[in-house]
């Protein structure tokens, strides 16, 4: 044997202590080296291809996996499907009832879809190619259509005409306006059916409104029974929320008790408002469009880069979460723990992993950069474990199972373009070619997206077409109909694999199912195969 001199220790615990306790690769080691290499960077590097730890010339990091490269073990379970509890956080201060958000794409979310997504529990994100004006009045309509208790009804005055009040039917698109002095004390209310035989559209509204006295009043936090049964005595459809001293908190409809009734399973926040994301770059200029989204009352904004782990997104989260302290931010998208880590110590309350994997995406393509989403999602959760900041798995899910997978690799949620693209809800016409519906569908990096305004997402500030390097391609997608029944097959999907290994919650999810690795043959037995499909299932398609 050949002895090596280390000079200190650093050098004995970075090089001796790995190989000394296998005797015989040291040797082999030794042998293949010419003499005058003995060095102990030299001694390990060696040896660590001898392990297969790496290869030559390579900075390889190391293998990463994606969806289709794993399966789930089935497990003793006593769960079955309709038990089990999908509910989880998508920050620490909100939780959704399913594990499912919208991506902010122009193709697939804006407010009819994020009304509807919310409703099944989950929740949308608004896509920012819109002015800032029209992306604050998307998320309000979300937040108004089920309003619980309005907090802030829109109000006239007692010398409000009733020509104004018509127009502001048509700005608003309601007729029930309660009638207030400077004080905010209660004195009446308008409705549609008051004016709408009046000639004389210039008399105030005190004329022909409903006086305090035959008003429907009820006590801040009084129970639903009690407030319903004071509507039905009346006959009224609006019940007002006044203190001891008549001043107007509030309205309650009856319209949103019953949107309640229908969907008990609805993403809502503390007022009984549907909750709602909205989208934001990171380049200059956001300040303005965060401070309307805040004023409109979203609930969650999403810092949107294709490389959250740049300097830029990371001082656009610091400056927001300065000025906002309690607003939850959520940041992305990025591929490592390392990427996760900065973002978690810029300030936000949820990391978004995923570069390139979408369907309308070809970021790994044309730029080369991505990892693989499982093996990303696996280590944005590992980085973070600790901190309580949950990682949301976006992109790349085609399947049931797909969701399954990203959230046993430790995602608490997962955020879906493609598979929603195409729903009634989702923005667009529907288009005919070859006797077939589509909806277009296209990805934030392609080329008439980033002309519209998304180019800062790819650090692009040029929207001219012939100046930009799109990341994404533009198509179309079937037609698939009401997002509500997308929803019950994914979820009935994700529901049989929590029965199948044996997970009552999504945390047991998260942290107690284990993964196998599948051959290319072993995804192929799992596709249907030597068949030919005649009837189309609706949780199975493939291609478009």
């Amino acid at each position: 044997m050949i002895q090596i001199k280390f000079k200190n220790r650093d050098l004995i615990e970075r090089y001796y202590m790995p190989v000394k306790g296998n005797q015989e690769v040291f040797e082999i080691v030794l042998v293949e080296m010419p003499t005058h290499l003995y060095t102990p960077a030299a001694i390990f590097y060696l040896f660590r291809i001898h392990l297969g730890e790496i290869l030559p010339m390579l900075r390889i990091a190391k293998e990463a996996l994606t969806f289709d490269d794993v399966l789930l073990v089935p497990a003793h379970s006593t769960v079955l499907p309709n038990t089990a509890d999908l509910g989880t956080q998508l920050t620490a201060k909100i939780r959704l009832n399913i594990p499912m958000l919208s991506a902010a794409m122009d193709t697939v979310t804006e407010a009819n879809l994020a009304i509807a997504l919310a409703q099944e529990g989950g929740l949308g994100f608004i896509h920012k190619n819109m002015s800032i004006e029209r992306q604050a009045e998307e998320v309000r309509r979300v937040k108004k259509h089920e309003s619980g208790v309005v907090a802030d009804p829109k109000t006239v005055t007692p010398s409000t005409t009733l020509r104004q009040v018509k127009e502001l039917t048509e700005i608003n698109g309601f007729a029930g306006y309660p009638v207030v002095t400077e004080e905010n004390e209660l004195v009446g209310i308008i409705t549609g059916r008051d004016v709408r035989f009046v000639t004389d559209l210039e008399q105030p509204v005190t004329a022909v409104m409903t006086p305090k006295e035959r008003l429907v009043t009820v006590k801040e936090g009084e129970a639903r029974e009690v407030v319903l049964q004071k509507m039905h005595e009346k006959r009224v459809e609006k019940a007002l929320v006044v203190d001891a001293q008549f001043h107007l908190l509030g309205m309650i409809t009856v319209k949103d008790f019953q949107k309640a009734e229908r969907k008990p399973n609805a993403c809502k926040d503390e007022q009984g408002s549907l909750r709602v994301g909205a989208a934001v770059g990171a380049g200059a200029g956001n300040e303005e469009r965060i401070d309307a989204l805040v004023a409109a009352g979203v609930d969650v904004l999403l810092i949107d880069s294709s490389h959250g782990h740049s300097e830029g997104v990371l001082e656009r989260i610091r400056a927001t979460r300065a000025k906002y302290p309690d607003l939850q931010i959520i940041g992305g998208n990025v591929a490592t723990g390392a990427g996760a880590l900065a973002l978690a110590k810029a300030g936000v309350s949820a990391v978004k992993v995923g570069i390139g994997p979408g369907s309308i995406c070809t970021t790994r393509i044309v730029t080369g950069v991505g990892v693989p989403q499982i093996t990303a999602v696996s280590d944005a959760v590992e980085a973070l474990e600790g901190t309580g900041i949950p990682v949301i798995a976006d992109g790349g899910i085609r399947f049931s199972g797909d969701i399954a997978k990203a959230i046993a690799a430790g995602a608490s949620c997962v955020m879906v373009g493609g598979m929603l693209a195409g729903t009634e809800e989702s923005p667009g016409e529907i288009e005919l070619y070859q006797g077939r519906s589509y909806k277009s569908y296209r990805g934030m990096g392609s080329l008439g997206a980033m002309s519209k305004g998304s180019s800062d997402r790819y650090f692009q500030t040029d929207n001219a077409a012939d100046k930009l390097v799109p990341e994404g391609i533009e198509g179309r997608v079937a037609y698939k109909g009401r997002l509500k029944e997308i929803i019950h097959q994914q979820m009935g999907g994700l529901r049989s694999c929590m029965g199948l290994t044996g997970c009552a919650t999504i945390d047991d999810l998260r942290t107690k199912a284990e993964f196998v690795r599948i051959s290319g043959a072993g995804i192929q037995e799992s596709h249907v195969h030597d068949v030919t499909i005649t009837k189309e299932s609706p949780n199975y398609r493939m291609g478009s």
